[in-house]
């Protein structure tokens, strides 16, 4: 197959490649740390085991992204025939849903860690926490496996209705086939997107609503209270993930609806965000631990000098 590549298409790559690049040096930072702290320690807590996953889970989701967008940029009418796409795109859908879970399983950490309720079975949720986060990794990659089987099963389905489709009659008649197999994909897709920001809206009303009962409780006293500075803390966090979630959780319905149009500048700029949001997070993730802040802010010094 001849391809061609306009001067956009090249500008989209270069673009593409900064950004994925970029968010994928952050996320290695953070592996890398919580590893050698992990050799060190010989152990880690549920915090920095669920940030461990993020980043390992956001690191591949980036460099597969980055393969999908530049091989689709080559070989735009390919995508779904080559087996080799198909695994690229099912690698995709598998690091992407994993990200999505485990960021809603670190905002739902944080609700149970700090907030501070009376109810048995809250109590009981914070005190087994720890022993719950790994079943939640288990939860989250077997949902994350049954949703890149289901990717690869429609790709191979779209595959075999291609294979004999020839000349411009037949490759219409074949993206029609396409969008028709691509609904089950597109309503487990939502599905998916739609519960984990629910869990992430509910975990912040939870830790709101602690926050505001604890400061009822503590306005008689003046001395600082390490509660509260917990408190708003996570809530910094969590207020931040919500508003870059609740961007990103736009911008994937609207790439679900944009899916067809491709080459569209919403449909651009939709990606450019969506590539964006894993380095940003993580960023913020960073600066707000401190060991991954003290760690960073030694490191870059180091670098500048290497690179002056």
């Amino acid at each position: 197959e001849q391809f061609n590549v306009t001067s956009y298409d090249a500008m989209a790559v270069a673009i593409m490649t900064l950004q994925a690049f970029a968010g994928m040096w952050i996320n290695t930072f953070i592996v890398s740390v919580l590893c050698m702290a992990c050799v060190k320690k010989k152990t880690l807590n549920s915090n920095e085991k669920i940030l461990l996953l993020l980043g390992f889970s956001r690191f591949w989701y980036l460099f597969f992204s980055w393969l999908y967008f530049f091989l689709s940029k080559i070989y735009p009418h390919s995508l779904y025939v080559h087996p080799t796409l198909q695994l690229v795109v099912s690698f995709q859908g598998f690091f992407s849903c994993l990200n999505l879970w485990v960021s809603a399983c670190l905002c739902v950490f944080y609700c149970i860690k700090i907030a501070n309720f009376r109810n048995r079975f809250f109590i009981y949720l914070k005190v087994k926490i720890d022993r719950i986060v790994p079943w939640l990794f288990f939860g989250a990659v077997l949902l994350s496996l049954f949703i890149a089987i289901v990717a690869y099963d429609i790709a191979d389905k779209v595959h075999c209705n291609d294979r004999n489709s020839t000349g411009q009659r037949s490759f219409w008649n074949g993206n029609i086939k396409m969008d028709k197999h691509f609904f089950p994909s597109f309503f487990l897709t939502g599905f998916e997107y739609a519960v984990s920001f629910m869990a992430v809206i509910f975990a912040a009303l939870l830790l709101l609503f602690s926050l505001w009962k604890h400061k009822c409780n503590m306005q008689t006293n003046s001395m600082t209270d390490l509660s509260m500075d917990a408190h708003i803390k996570a809530m910094k966090s969590i207020l931040y993930f919500l508003v870059m979630y609740s961007i990103n959780f736009a911008s994937l319905i609207l790439s679900m609806v944009y899916a067809t149009k491709k080459g569209s500048p919403v449909m651009f700029l939709i990606v450019v965000f969506q590539y964006a949001f894993p380095g940003a997070h993580s960023l913020f993730l960073i600066f707000s631990n401190p060991k991954l802040e003290k760690t960073l802010l030694r490191i870059l010094p180091c670098v500048k000098f290497r690179v002056c």
